[in-house]
């Protein structure tokens, strides 16, 4: 990729999101309008809101990544993401506009009159927003790094630093329209370079994909290791090398490599001929094993392939509802109606974007499977037009590419910032105002910066799914049950958060920390909705119908007001704290 070509993209986009957060906070005046955008957003406007914060550097970067390294089986990721707003539109999205809350530990504090549950609910928003901006913010660090060859953990600092500005400065009604200009940026990022790579690719003679077998390069490649790395060749291969190889050192002439293991040495070059065949590096090469890609299931992670199936379905189809960036965005309508209406045109745009996503993994397969040996998977819709179309176009379009794929960690990582920076003003600072929520912004974006630079070898995507797991876990059966079942007690769901949600949590800090790396524990612990999500919702019920004399004495009334229109309510659960306060 063209350093320069896509530093002015990157550039251009961070530009545009610090001015129009700066310009926000000439029309954010009050608390409301700080926090909720005064629940003024009209549906369309929301939605484009909603999809650009939404659409991350997981969907951006990793889900092609996944689907070059990993095949078919990485399409439940795209399917998904979208499928939970179907789940979020049919149960969740009217009530809880209706509970007018501020943040999801408001909407548990009003449904159960517990504090106990609004603390639980509000470390757990700030453990689920901290594991979502990891990945955002490695997907930033991947960018830069490709741009410019700075360090990984430099990228995260920029993004930390240009998202506190612009959320600190404009809030809630800022930030929504950055968002919703940074969705159609991140669509056309896509869709332009798509087709001129669909050019090239049939110009090519449309070669396939070898979809049973490990992938070849197309073309002569080199690959350069910048640490060391064991190969397994199953097949001998005549290279060009320049480094170490085995313990030899050579200087940039013909060498063979024979089948069976090579130790390849740090800092050292190898050029593929065409029609040479992928070699597998030793770590991590089940992902790229022989009849694996294309076949659902044939090589499975980890030997469980349809559990973990199973373990991604259930996080992302009852995870969304849970994302705290998300359900902040449906307090911004003016009413429950506006709130469905906003999650039906997600869907639709949801559903353009990831129509795009897997043709960005299958020809990364193609004409970058040596991205499956330097590990770098999720740089493939960075490096794609670069290497099909060259030039100053294939420079261009690279830069619309580096430029979509900034807008997608600086949407995602504004609206996890602001909404773990909401919870963090209200139940840790000392009182609500806009002053603490500046003030929030900093360790709402700090602690995830800070953690970024230890652990930066995670799949984006992958990352992702562990905060869907979380979710899936504590606020899905949280939300539902509150919503849905009048007999929800406070200890029914402190024990359902507990239990549910943090055993998924702790489940999620082992995976990352490394601590089981192989076996039946390891799915377990990297998959846990299959058990964490049933876990919530059985303690919710079973200690609610035992605790049945602790049902609020108001929820009939919260029920009515969750799902009557408000014109029959006269108003919301929650009222707005402090309405009219200036900025």
């Amino acid at each position: 990729m063209n350093q320069t070509y896509g530093i002015a993209g990157v550039t251009a986009v961070v530009l545009a999101t610090v001015l129009v957060g700066a310009l926000g906070l000439r029309i954010s005046r009050t608390t409301s309008d700080f926090y909720v955008a005064s629940r003024s957003v009209p549906p369309r406007l929301n939605a484009f809101a909603v999809s650009g914060e939404y659409l991350s550097a997981a969907s951006f970067l990793g889900v092609a990544g996944l689907v070059l390294a990993q095949g078919v089986d990485m399409l439940w990721f795209p399917i998904g993401y979208t499928a939970g707003f179907l789940v979020l539109l049919a149960f969740v999205a009217a009530p809880l506009r209706r509970s007018g809350a501020y943040t999801l530990p408001d909407f548990a504090e009003a449904r159960l009159e517990s504090r106990a549950v609004r603390r639980i609910a509000s470390v757990l928003v700030v453990g689920v927003g901290w594991l979502y901006l990891l990945p955002q913010l490695r997907g930033a660090g991947l960018t830069l790094r490709l741009l410019t060859g700075a360090p990984s953990w430099f990228g995260g600092l920029v993004v930390a630093a240009v998202v506190t500005v612009a959320v600190a400065s404009g809030g809630m009604r800022s930030i929504t329209f950055v968002q919703a200009f940074q969705y159609w940026l991140k669509l056309t990022a896509l869709l332009v370079p798509a087709v001129f790579l669909l050019l090239t690719w049939r110009a090519d003679h449309t070669p396939a994909p070898s979809w049973d077998e490990r992938p070849v390069f197309q073309r002569s490649t080199p690959v350069r290791f910048d640490s060391p790395l064991t190969l397994t060749v199953h097949e001998p291969v005549r290279i060009t090398a320049t480094g170490t190889v085995d313990g030899r050192a050579l200087d940039g002439g013909p060498h063979t490599l024979e089948a069976g293991s090579h130790r390849i040495g740090a800092d050292t070059t190898l050029r593929f001929p065409p029609g040479a065949r992928v070699p597998l590096p030793d770590e991590g090469g089940g992902h790229a094993a022989p009849s694996s890609w294309a076949n659902p299931l044939s090589a499975g992670r980890e030997d469980h392939g349809l559990y973990a199936t199973y373990g991604l379905i259930l996080a992302t189809f009852l995870g969304t509802m849970g994302l705290p960036h998300v359900v902040v965005r449906f307090y911004t309508n003016p009413d429950g109606r506006a709130a469905r209406r906003t999650t039906v045109v997600v869907l639709g745009l949801l559903g353009a974007f990831y129509l795009l996503i897997p043709l960005y993994g299958v020809l990364g397969r193609l004409y970058a499977p040596d991205l499956l040996l330097t590990g770098d998977t999720d740089a493939a819709v960075l490096v794609l037009p670069k290497r099909l179309i060259g030039g100053v176009g294939g420079d261009l379009l690279g830069a619309l590419v580096a430029g979509g794929a900034c807008a997608a960690f600086l949407s995602t990582v504004s609206g996890l910032t602001m909404s773990v920076a909401g919870v963090l003003a209200q139940d840790v600072l000392p009182t609500l105002g806009i002053r603490h929520f500046r003030l929030a912004t900093l360790p709402a974006i700090a602690v995830p910066t800070a953690a970024n630079a230890v652990v930066s070898d995670l799949p984006v995507a992958d990352a992702v799914g562990l905060a869907f797991a979380v979710s899936a876990s504590s606020f899905c059966p949280l939300l539902l049950l509150g919503i849905w079942w009048r007999g929800l007690t406070a200890p029914g769901a402190v024990a359902g958060l507990l239990l549910g949600g943090g055993s998924a949590l702790t489940a999620v800090t082992v995976t990352i920390a490394g601590g089981a790396r192989s076996g039946p524990l390891h799915t377990l612990l990297a998959w846990p909705a299959v058990w964490s999500v049933p876990v919530g919702f059985a303690a919710m019920v079973l200690i609610s119908l035992a605790t049945r004399d602790r049902v609020p004495a108001s929820a009939a009334a919260t029920m009515a007001r969750l799902h009557l229109p408000e014109a029959l309510t006269g108003g919301a659960v929650v009222r707005d704290a402090h309405p009219d306060r200036a900025v």
